[in-house]
């Protein structure tokens, strides 16, 4: 029998030992150590040994030692099965799975965890189904699964039957469904849920929930109560909630507020800057976006690593901006600091490409993806279409469902648009029958397809057998192809209608009276002015903008306030003479009628792309292609100069408007002077 000292001798041991291996960063010198004493069949230090292996991943030599046991408990097993999933090992972990006789609710929670968090969400719900006992914490590993997997309404729904069972939720289950009700974006929900919250008794209110809170109130909008909150919690500093407010600002629009919140951050992560650059570009503040890239990069103190996020929304907006320059420079520090790319990433790069006019790079990055989504092949053929390769969007298109792929809504508006651009009329109507339930922006494309044919009467009866209310995409269309084709009774049939869907829209206006000025309606053009006066319409400025040396350099029509304005208005007036020695002739209907004929020709000469153009001419090599970026669609004056200069200086000039691009080469465009 052995004494009372040598019971404590082992009993110190076995507590030593505990210690040692879950401090130990290996295990193996512990598991050696205890099998030469014989301490191994102690069932806690067996199972602690057993877990450690698990967790690192030793799992041979947790296997080992499991099936080493005479007699193993449910710990040792639970332990087993939970590293099984952690490790990816499915089969083996449902082999343990049914070889054990007895389960419990432990059991079957790490069965509804480990298939939650791979994502088999029907496997977690068969085994949460034939639970014959549940705890809050199964619950909690269902709803977790559904609400980390996008299923936001399965999540609330089993929230509900939760209650119903009757079990009380706890800190962990509202974090979850919060957060859920947060991706839905349901301001009454958010309400609702937050109430019901507040009525419960005994919950602690700790940080991480009302951090969840603070996040649900600044998805759904509810600003104020999210500012409530986070006041509330400023003192400690959690930087989620300080994300989670800069982010709400910016969603709301209000860059001010989170530019100030986030200049006033201590502890700025990733995440911080990420939602600053992201909600400058999606704001329309590209050039922010960028700036504040080149801040987090290159300004000194501690900052943290870009990451796919961080590059994706750079990328956006050197796409938005059209700074190829910038955009190339921010794919070298990408190569630079091996920052990987998912398929979102490339995505990105594939769209800032194709819209700073390099779709051949765009397509080398589609070529070179390993793993590409119904994104990747919409932003290309989105790509393709602006540039006018109606055909090559077909292929890839054609490719696409090879993939097994399915196009979906945004895929048949691109390849409209293809067609459109590319004048591909057959293949377009056959594509558009092809749509089981055409949307407004299906429409608009057609009509925008039978217009460049000259079918304008088809795309009038179009219009009238729409289903729903045709909107400004569709009519759009339409005022343009009258444009074109020179109709203007279809012009006032489409402009009117514009001026009901959106009676600010300047734009609409401008072409309208540039139809009757085409025609000699100057009557009419007076009208449509008054209109606009009364309406309180103001034309909207028109500017061009050109990138040198990762620099933007602006122009508006008849602008002198660059610093190389002499060289540029000399260049211009030069080119202007060759131009007319070539036949070009000033097309005086873009300026309005009050200007008597000279002005007028002088003020379309100095329209702000022919700047740009000559601003590129300068500071660019001989031969080398330039690119202008434009807000609006280039006047059609501009269209004739720019394809003359073209021509005699020898240049490929690429011209992005708001329609669309346009390569002018030899005298010639790439649109076939439609756009």
């Amino acid at each position: 029998m052995p004494s009372s000292s040598s019971t404590s001798t082992t009993s110190h041991s076995w507590a030593s030992f505990l210690l040692l291996i879950r401090s130990s960063p290996s295990p193996i010198p512990v598991h050696a150590h205890l099998l030469k004493l014989g301490l191994l069949p102690h069932p806690h230090l067996r199972n602690a040994l057993l877990h450690s292996h698990a967790q690192l991943g030793l799992l041979h030599l947790a296997r080992r030692l499991f099936d080493e046991l005479s007699h193993w408990a449910l710990p040792d097993s639970n332990s087993l099965l939970s590293a099984y999933f952690k490790w990816g090992h499915l089969r083996e972990a449902r082999a343990l799975f049914d070889a054990t006789p007895r389960r419990n609710v432990v059991t079957w929670t790490t069965m509804v965890t480990g298939y939650a968090r791979i994502g088999d969400l029907e496997s977690a719900r068969r085994c949460f189904d034939a639970m014959p006992d549940r705890t809050v914490v199964s619950w909690n590993a269902m709803l977790s699964g559904y609400s980390q997997n996008g299923f936001e309404d399965e999540a609330l729904r089993l929230f509900h039957e939760m209650v119903g069972a009757g079990f009380q939720p706890n800190e962990t289950t509202w974090v979850t469904v919060i957060s859920s009700c947060a991706a839905r974006g349901d301001p009454s929900l958010a309400d609702s849920l937050a109430a019901l919250l507040h009525q419960v008794r005994g919950i602690d209110f700790n940080c991480f929930l009302k951090t969840a809170l603070l996040d649900m109130y600044a998805k759904c909008g509810r600003l104020a109560a999210a500012r409530r909150i986070f006041d509330d919690l400023a003192p400690h500093n959690n930087t989620v909630a300080w994300n989670a407010m800069v982010s709400a600002f910016m969603r709301s629009g209000d860059l001010a507020s989170a530019r100030e919140l986030f200049d006033r951050m201590l502890n700025k992560d990733v995440v911080s800057w990420n939602s600053m650059i992201a909600g400058y570009a999606q704001n329309g503040q590209s050039a922010f976006a960028v700036r504040l890239f080149k801040d987090m990069v290159t300004l000194t103190g501690e900052h943290p690593k870009p990451d796919e996020v961080t590059m994706a929304s750079v990328f956006s907006a050197c796409g938005h901006l059209g700074t190829l320059e910038i955009g190339k420079w921010a794919v070298a520090f990408l190569e630079k600091n091996q920052i990987r790319l998912g398929t979102s990433g490339y995505n990105s790069l594939i769209f800032m490409y194709s819209k700073c006019g390099s779709i051949e790079d765009a397509q080398r990055i589609f070529q070179e993806m390993q793993r590409k989504d119904v994104v990747s092949y919409n932003t290309l053929i989105s790509g393709l279409a602006a540039h006018g390769r109606g055909r090559e969007a077909l292929e890839v298109m054609s490719k696409m469902k090879e993939e097994g792929i399915d196009p979906d809504r945004v895929t048949y508006v691109s390849i409209l648009t293809a067609c459109s651009h590319g004048g591909l009329l057959q293949e377009g109507r056959r594509l558009f029958e092809t749509i089981k339930a055409p949307s407004n922006d299906h429409y608009a494309c057609m009509v925008d397809l039978l217009g460049r044919a000259g079918e304008l009467e088809e795309a009038k009866r179009l219009i009238q057998i729409i289903p729903m209310k045709p909107h400004a995409g569709v009519y759009g269309s339409l005022l343009n192809a009258c444009r074109i084709h020179r109709r203007t009774d279809l012009a006032e049939m489409a402009a009117y209608g514009l001026f009901e869907i959106e009676p600010n829209n300047s734009g609409n206006y401008v072409l309208l009276s540039n139809i009757y000025a085409q025609a000699g309606r100057w009557e009419d053009v007076d009208k449509v002015r008054q209109m606009m006066r009364r309406r309180g319409v103001k034309k909207a400025t028109g500017w061009s903008w050109v990138e040198h040396k990762g620099e933007v350099h602006k122009f508006l029509a008849g602008d002198r306030s660059h610093e190389r304005c002499s060289e540029i208005y000399h260049l211009l007036a030069n080119l202007r003479r060759r131009m007319q020695r070539a036949g070009y002739v000033a097309e005086g209907s873009c300026v309005l009628r009050d200007v008597v004929e000279e002005d007028r020709e002088e003020m379309v000469v100095v329209h702000s792309e022919k700047l740009a153009v000559c601003f590129a001419l300068i500071v660019s090599e001989a031969g080398e292609a330039i690119r202008v970026m434009k807000n609006m669609r280039v006047c059609w004056d501009c269209h004739t100069a720019i394809k003359t200069i073209s021509k005699l200086e020898g240049r490929e000039i690429i011209v992005r408007d708001n329609n669309r691009f346009h390569h002018f080469l030899e005298g010639q465009c790439s649109c076939k002077d439609y756009w």
